[in-house]
């Protein structure tokens, strides 16, 4: 029976496919400010704003690649039972070959209904005003904005819990809930940190051993100490 390897992943490994991070150094993302289009405020206070941006994410998604540490990732399915928890709204685990993956933070190709957060829809082009579900609701995208709730996060949190081996690749861990999820590994599992710089992780109870590599660097030496333990 394969060991479960549950990995949570940030925008650090997606920075090297050419995708731009939430939190650059100037605080901006593609040039905004994320108040303006990744809360609730800020499509209600300017929608066509909000859908011009994803527009334009979801255009540039199609013009990149998983890169080694998405394609290291979905190798390791070949020996272990590997549960991707991304924050993530990109769909590269999933173009790499990952089988499991749940995204934290929604969606980037699929949008959803203003009224009900349930009726979820793939979605590949532009999104625009008008454009409506099935009961004439406007569609928005499928990202969890700041102030909304997680509503992946119990499963989450399930997957956690059961896990043998917990990595975390690229990601701050100062985005939460996501950064809490660590709490739940059981405290005889092995962590491996990922991050070309990576922070001091509190309160944790787990041995961890850091690899301070960025991501397709980092996952090839977590490949390896994987298959040496």
């Amino acid at each position: 029976m394969k060991k479960k390897l549950v990995v949570l992943t940030g925008a650090g490994i997606s920075a090297e496919s050419g995708i731009k991070t939430f939190r650059d150094s100037d605080g901006l993302w593609e040039g905004h400010n994320v108040m303006d289009v990744a809360t609730p405020e800020g499509w209600h206070k300017d929608q066509e704003l909000v859908l011009d941006f994803y527009n334009k994410r979801r255009q540039q998604l199609k013009e990149v690649q998983p890169n080694l540490g998405h394609q290291t990732l979905a190798e390791l399915e070949k020996d272990f039972d590997v549960y991707i928890i991304t924050q993530n709204v990109d769909d590269l685990h999933e173009r790499a070959g990952s089988t499991n993956v749940l995204h934290l933070h929604g969606e980037l190709l699929k949008v959803r209904s203003v009224r009900s957060k349930n009726l979820i829809l793939d979605w590949t082009t532009d999104l625009h005003t008008g454009d409506l579900d099935e009961n004439g609701n406007q569609l928005r995208p499928h990202i969890v904005w700041f102030g909304e709730e997680v509503p992946a996060l119990e499963d989450a949190i399930t997957i956690t819990e059961a896990a043998d081996y917990f990595a975390v690749i690229g990601t701050s861990l100062q985005v939460y809930p996501a950064a809490g999820l660590i709490s739940y590994t059981p405290s005889s599992t092995p962590v491996f940190y990922i991050d070309p710089k990576p922070i001091s992780i509190p309160n944790i109870r787990n041995k961890v051993d850091v690899i301070a590599k960025v991501a397709s660097e980092g996952v090839a030496i977590l490949k390896e100490r994987l298959n040496s333990i």
